[in-house]
């Protein structure tokens, strides 16, 4: 597990599936680190041929820039032909910036709440 002052992330992986938790915030001024350790995060040893599933349960806080960063994550799985990704309790920040940033209808394949789609 990685841990800034207030962004941490940790990523549980059972057989064909992985969870990463991202907890704090996400934002410009947190993530430095969190870019430094993408290769590690994001690494093909770990995600090939699993289910990837975003918790954004414990984000406090999401700004612009966490959500580009976000959204990187999840293009760069979907270029190494990662399907099947999903983006658990999404807070509502994050679809007011999917909004604002016209990628709603990209995003929303993504998103489910307990087990449903949003």
């Amino acid at each position: 597990m990685y841990q800034e002052q207030k962004l941490a992330w940790d990523l549980e992986q059972n057989d064909d599936k992985i969870i990463i938790r991202l907890k704090g915030q996400l934002s410009v001024a947190r993530l430095l680190l969190l870019w430094q350790q993408r290769s590690e995060l994001l690494s093909v040893q770990n995600i090939a041929n699993r289910q990837i599933s975003w918790d954004l349960a414990a984000l406090e806080r999401i700004d612009s820039v966490g959500f580009a960063l976000l959204c990187d994550f999840i293009h760069y799985c979907q270029n190494q032909h990662i399907y099947g990704q999903k983006i658990i309790n999404a807070p509502s920040q994050l679809l007011t910036l999917a909004d604002l940033f016209g990628l709603s209808c990209w995003l929303s394949p993504f998103l489910q709440h307990n087990g449903t789609d949003y």
